[in-house]
């Protein structure tokens, strides 16, 4: 991979959308991609959805909706990188490129949703971009698709992670689930219903998610 040959372009046609729509289910093979035809009634109606390439292939894909007319703000519905192509950095390019393009179109922030027992994805959300969870939600996409939200301002400093003194409790998470998933599922399972109460309970009291530590998982303070 050469850095002159990764480009990101925004996709207009047919052909371009259904070649996203393939990158995207090889790359969420639980079956949460989205359909050609969606990629292509969220392009033609002004939205984000742009393919990531080396050269001339197509090795990644997101696609972003905007949010309520009074809000300001644009949702990342799906982003997703070839495997063979991960941990080039590649995932913060896109996300700079959307940040870029949504200033254009006088967004004020971008909101997502992300699985919170995938560690790397806390640590890239909330400690390289300095996004701040703004809830949490059970069963958003079914029984065991437990998300995070949140919200990524477009202006102003990088949040950091709290002073040691101000954190009320910390949750930790398993550092590498996908894995644990494939090798040993009733593990993961554990994790994930251990977490969604301990969430549930901290989140009852009143404490928010201020950051994020590889060591110690999530970290709880009053707001």
């Amino acid at each position: 991979m050469h850095d002159e040959d990764i480009r990101i372009e925004e996709l207009r046609t047919a052909d371009e959308t259904r070649r996203a729509a393939a990158v995207l289910d090889e790359v969420w093979t639980d079956g949460s991609g989205v359909s050609a035809e969606l990629l292509r009634a969220l392009a033609a109606s002004g939205n984000y959805v742009v393919g990531l390439y080396d050269g001339e292939r197509m090795i990644g894909a997101s696609a972003a909706f905007f949010g309520p007319p009074d809000t300001r703000s644009m949702h990342s519905h799906i982003t997703g990188i070839h495997s063979d192509y991960r941990a080039h950095g590649l995932g913060r390019r896109l996300k700079q490129h959307q940040r870029e393009w949504a200033i254009g179109h006088d967004v004020g922030h971008i909101t997502w949703t992300f699985d919170p027992l995938i560690a790397r994805n806390a640590h890239f959300n909330l400690l390289v971009l300095g996004a701040r969870v703004v809830g949490h939600e059970p069963h958003h996409y079914g029984a065991d698709a437990d998300r995070l939200t949140v919200s990524w301002a477009l202006s102003g400093g990088r949040r950091t992670n709290p002073p040691e003194q101000d954190i009320i409790e910390t949750v930790p998470v398993p550092r590498d689930i996908e894995a644990m998933r494939q090798d040993d599922p009733a593990a993961a399972q554990a994790w994930r219903e251990k977490v969604r109460l301990r969430f549930d309970a901290l989140f009852e009291q009143g404490l928010v998610v201020a950051g994020f530590r590889d060591e110690a998982g999530y970290l709880f303070v009053r707001p």
